[in-house]
Formats: C-alpha cells, sequence, structure tokens
C-alpha cells in the first residue's frame, strides 16, 4: 500500500490569538504601520530638532534637549511650542513632515493581512493627517482604512491622553470592549487597557519608542499582546470568519 500524497493545506488560523469579538482596529501610524529600521522617523526627529534651532536662536545639541524635554513636559514636541512659544501648529507640522519617503517600500505581506480584518479599521497618530496619508498612499496601504485621527482630531491632546481616547471612540461609536489598539510605544496602551481594548505592543528597537513623556509606565498588566512582527501576527490571529 501506497503513502497518499500529501498535500499543502491552509494556516490554521484556530490555534492563534483570539480576536474575534473585535470589529475596530486601531493602528499607531510611525514605527507601527512600517518599520522603525526604515529610519523614515529619524527624518522627522531631526526636522523636529531644526525647527526649534532656528526659531529659538540655538545650537542644534541645545534644540534637541530643549526637544526632548518638550516631549516629555507635554506629550508632543509641538504641545511645548504652541504653549510656550505661541507657535502655529500648521507650521510646525508642515515643516516636520516634509521629508523623503522613497525610504519606504511596499509590504504585500502586511497589505494581506490589513486586509483579512473583519470591521472597520483606523490610523491614530499623534502626528499630522497629511503625513499620514502620504505614508499610506506610498504604501499602497490608504485603501484599509476607514479614518484618520490626528493631532488635529484630539484637539491637541496627544496619546496617552485618556481624553484623545474618549473622544475618537465615542465619534466613531465604537465600543471598547470591541477595538483592538497596535502601538510600538507601550505607555500609549495604558488608556486603551483602562478602557477595555485589546491591547498589542509592537516592540522594536527604536529610540522613539522610549522617548516621550515619562507617565503613564505601561507593564504586563497593561499589554495583552507582545509582538515582533505586526503581519505575522495579523495573519495568526483568530478573527470573527474563522470558526
Amino acid at each position: 500500500m501506497t503513502d497518499m500524497p500529501q498535500t499543502e493545506t491552509a494556516p490554521d488560523f484556530r490555534q492563534g490569538p483570539d480576536f474575534r469579538h473585535v470589529n475596530a482596529w486601531i493602528f499607531d501610524l510611525d514605527n507601527t504601520l512600517y518599520p522603525a529600521a526604515s529610519g523614515l522617523f529619524g527624518q522627522i526627529d531631526l526636522r523636529m530638532t531644526e525647527f526649534v534651532a532656528d526659531l529659538l536662536g540655538v545650537s542644534p545639541d541645545e534644540a534637541r534637549t530643549i526637544q526632548k524635554a518638550y516631549y516629555r513636559d507635554h506629550g508632543t514636541t509641538l504641545n511645548g511650542l504652541m504653549r510656550l512659544h505661541g507657535v502655529d501648529p500648521e507650521t510646525h507640522l508642515g515643516y516636520v513632515h516634509d521629508i523623503d519617503l522613497s525610504l519606504l517600500a511596499d509590504d504585500a505581506h502586511l497589505d494581506a493581512a490589513l486586509a483579512r480584518l473583519e470591521g472597520r479599521r483606523f490610523v491614530f497618530t499623534n502626528g499630522c493627517r497629511n503625513h499620514a496619508e502620504r505614508v499610506l498612499d506610498r504604501l499602497k496601504r490608504a485603501h484599509h482604512f476607514d479614518d484618520i485621527w490626528d493631532i488635529r482630531t484630539i484637539a491637541f491632546r496627544p496619546k496617552p491622553d485618556p481624553l484623545a481616547y474618549d473622544s475618537v471612540l465615542a465619534s466613531a461609536g465604537i465600543e471598547p470592549a470591541r477595538a483592538a489598539m497596535f502601538e510600538d510605544a507601550a505607555r500609549n496602551l495604558v488608556p486603551a487597557h483602562a478602557l477595555g481594548m485589546t491591547t498589542v505592543w509592537l516592540r522594536n528597537s527604536s529610540e522613539w519608542s522610549k522617548q516621550g513623556p515619562a507617565l503613564p509606565v505601561a507593564s504586563g498588566e497593561h499589554i495583552d499582546h507582545e509582538i515582533g512582527d505586526l503581519a505575522q501576527f495579523l495573519h495568526t490571529i483568530r478573527i470573527a470568519h474563522d470558526h
């Protein structure tokens, strides 16, 4: 008796983490929907330093120190500039996001992973909508998302301000218990967890993921899933149409 030929079968998604309750998928943009290794955010960071140096007439080193202090104390560099120097947010956002996107490459694996998610998908960023649209267009990924929530949407109350989360969830009619949030900055998952959202931390070696406000401090209790590869994770989770 000969052995029956083996046939290749589709992956069994039923063995992955259970996300069948989720109908709203919320993703950070920078260093989340594209890899931190691309160095794209480094361009933004450099232009923030240049903006501060030019505005205040200080050296690049001093400007960087000031920039990081504003980020830590006010949630974003922009918020510090607005509160302490009356900077026009549009001028700042336009300058710091005027960057070269050629470093970004399309990722068919992530594209397919996003496509299989059932429900609505959102980008939730402390940055600028124009920047988010440019990045998503460059990655050919804009069609996956129902809306972009940027720093204007949340009235310049950046993540992890709980009021930002309350605002976007209420306006979109999202039930937190049926939402999942994906972030590279663990502290931004603390308010999401408090609301009852499923939280996913995309760990990476990016220095920017570790900067910013000292509080809140994220611990294991705030993070439901810790991952190293977003596309791989999304391909293996159980979603509504999996039985």
